[in-house]
């Protein structure tokens, strides 16, 4: 069974099986080669359609092609307001986004006003800003965090300012900032924190969370909606954003020092 975790990877694989060039591949699929070249190294997501013509002519199995269409579909770009998304239980944009995940090798957090989701602890998920979910939702959520022990690369950027905000009580900040103290330092992924001792360009302030997935989409959430965007051109924005907090934050030793500070302030509350 392929797993769903590379479809750049997964295409360039059932090519090659067929023993086609990316030229050949290209033009037998109706696709300039250059499109292709960038389906293949991931700096592309293709459509559902083009996933399907490609699997045709590579003559993918049936179990192949419908777990590439579902990454597919479960990438494409979309804007889905947050109250039709509850609607629908809210559990499901979570199992949406954990597919996207499934199907990522990198993931990019950025967070600048609380700690990021796939951090959270349960007490904190269910004292977290807007978080008023039921408990299937949150089981989605704690489910989501299972991909922490795969293979794939994970890093995550967060300001001080959201490791010092108030969820719960220090009953709950103490445990959650002690875990992540432990990432900074586990050596696993890649947990940086923006120290208020930066001083940060005003015409660069961070305006909003997002979540990037190798180069091939971004989520961004906002109060009313939730974006999944894959234009190639907007990704590359986004990338170049998050280098740059990235390049602002401390790792390692520094970035447990400034969590253990934070820690320290919510057990002199306690």
């Amino acid at each position: 069974m392929v797993r769903p975790d590379d479809l750049s990877a997964e295409l360039v694989r059932l090519r090659e099986q067929a023993g086609l060039s990316g030229r050949a591949a290209a033009a037998k699929a109706g696709l300039s080669q250059s499109r292709l070249s960038r389906i293949e190294r991931g700096e592309f997501m293709p459509d559902i359609d083009e996933v399907r013509q490609l699997c045709r002519l590579y003559r993918a199995p049936a179990e192949v092609r419908r777990t590439l269409t579902r990454i597919a579909e479960g990438i494409r770009e979309e804007r889905a307001a947050a109250r039709v998304v509850l609607q629908r239980g809210s559990w499901r944009m979570q199992q949406r986004i954990g597919r996207i995940e499934q199907a990522s090798a990198h993931v990019r957090s950025f967070q600048p006003a609380f700690v990021v989701g796939l951090l959270q602890t349960p007490e904190y998920m269910r004292g977290a800003p807007g978080t008023h979910e039921p408990d299937e939702t949150l089981r989605a959520r704690i489910a989501r965090q299972e991909i922490l022990s795969t293979d794939r690369s994970f890093t995550f950027v967060m300001t001080e300012g959201a490791l010092c905000l108030n969820v719960g009580g220090p009953d709950v900040m103490i445990p959650q900032l002690e875990r992540l103290a432990d990432m900074a330092t586990g050596g696993r992924h890649r947990l940086g924190v923006i120290p208020k001792s930066v001083a940060v360009p005003t015409p660069e302030l961070p305006m909003h969370a997002f979540h990037l997935y190798d180069s091939r989409a971004v989520i961004v959430g906002t109060l009313t909606a939730t974006a999944i965007i894959t234009d190639s051109r907007d990704v590359a924005d986004y990338e170049q954003a998050f280098a740059q907090w990235e390049h602002t934050a401390v790792f390692g030793e520094k970035a447990r020092d400034v969590i253990d500070r934070i820690a320290g302030d919510y057990r002199s509350l306690g």
